[in-house]
């Protein structure tokens, strides 16, 4: 799959052996640090969504938090967070999915989405997709319409675009 924005992985370091011996992590830190690099990121991520009809932004913790909010203000519509347990204060919807080794849940307000609304899912990274397959569960569920699923880098050879499967995917960068 081809970059789309192609300048945005001198913002992206590879740190070997990270969080282990054998991994090599993708660092978006230093987008994070520079100005110009979350502009351009921003446009990247803003781009697929001209002329799309979007009511909500529906962001993962804790990093999806960083662009989600922007893109929220950017598209002037609602920031909707999606949670670990126990963070967020009223009534909530809960998903549980699998990790690579065990499971985890996630949460959130039953009220922040109502039928028909039209979302965008943000997380930083598409690596095996069960994170952002159960937030597309959890929208669906509460009646919303996901018009697409945004990242700011996917790793392609962990294939968790087809846990997406059907909607679209749109991902600044892919390694």
């Amino acid at each position: 799959m081809e970059t789309k924005s192609p300048a945005l992985k001198s913002y992206i370091n590879d740190v070997p052996d990270f969080p282990k011996k054998g991994i090599i992590f993708k660092d978006m830190t230093s987008l994070l640090e520079s100005p110009e690099g979350v502009e351009l990121c921003l446009e990247a991520l803003l781009s697929p969504l001209k002329n799309k009809q979007i009511d909500k932004v529906v962001a993962i913790e804790a990093r999806g938090f960083f662009f989600g909010m922007l893109l929220a203000r950017a598209l002037k519509v609602p920031f909707i967070p999606v949670r670990k347990p126990g963070k967020l204060p009223r009534k909530v919807l809960r998903q549980s999915y699998d990790l690579e080794y065990g499971s985890d849940v996630l949460e959130i307000h039953e009220d922040a989405i109502k039928s028909g609304d039209k979302i965008v899912i943000h997380d930083d990274v598409l690596a095996t997709g069960g994170t952002a397959q159960a937030v597309c569960e959890m929208v669906k569920s509460l009646g919303g319409q996901i018009v697409q699923c945004n990242f700011i880098m996917q790793l392609d050879f962990l294939e968790g675009a087809k846990k997406l499967a059907p909607h679209t995917i749109f991902s600044a960068v892919n390694y």
